[in-house]
């Protein structure tokens, strides 16, 4: 392991604590996409089924277990517990991830395998998942007036995590030329739809104001 996958996965659990602690400490899921949350659900379990039949290190086995329950806790949270699951917005977070972005995503896993075995499909289709996952989020964000700073970071977080991954990818092909395209495609399209916010994420962060992402496609500081 390098230092680039170390700090990418310090990042993404990171954007989970800061979730956990949101939720808890404001007993409210206003601005958060449960629809997002389902898709990274999906993504982990296609992703870590190979817990089953492959070990690999106690911290790999940590790490995917620890994503795996952590989702599907912020979704039951989301969804079933008063009085966090009182304050969802099914109205907003309405992006039906269910026809737009996870039939695509399989058909692609099943197109662009490096192999036609289960585990390869269900590995590459993850990756396309994980890499269009964050739209609902940011959308249910352009809907909203102003975004709460505790939010923010946590898709900040979230992204940020990805764009380490990158850089994972990029020391591992210069160190033992290892490659894989589908990966880099998918963090490629993942990080390009964090463009725009962190742009006025980073403004929000030096102005010290609140993030608004606009519904007609603009953005401004509060």
């Amino acid at each position: 392991m390098n230092i680039f996958r170390l700090c990418g996965d310090m990042l993404h659990v990171a954007s989970i604590m800061l979730l956990l602690y949101k939720l808890h400490k404001n007993k409210s899921c206003i601005g958060i996409s449960c629809r997002t949350q389902e898709m990274y659900a999906v993504v982990f379990l296609l992703r870590y089924v190979d817990l089953c039949w492959i070990f690999i290190s106690v911290y790999n086995s940590v790490m995917k277990s620890l994503f795996i329950i952590s989702t599907f806790y912020l979704i039951y949270i989301m969804r079933f517990q008063p009085p966090v699951a009182t304050t969802y917005d099914r109205e907003k977070d309405r992006f039906k991830h269910e026809v737009y972005l996870l039939p695509p995503a399989i058909l692609l896993g099943i197109v662009t395998a490096h192999e036609w075995t289960l585990p390869e499909v269900m590995w590459t289709a993850s990756i396309w998942a994980e890499s269009v996952a964050i739209i609902p989020q940011l959308l249910l964000l352009q809907r909203m007036r102003e975004v709460e700073n505790l939010t923010s970071d946590f898709v900040g977080a979230m992204g940020a995590y990805r764009a380490f991954y990158i850089l994972n990818w990029i020391y591992r092909y210069m160190e033992d030329g290892h490659i894989r395209w589908v990966g880099w495609l998918g963090g490629i399209v993942q990080t390009a739809l964090y463009l725009d916010f962190f742009y006025y994420y980073a403004k929000s962060k030096v102005s010290g104001g609140k993030l608004s992402l606009q519904a007609e496609n603009s953005a401004a500081i509060v």
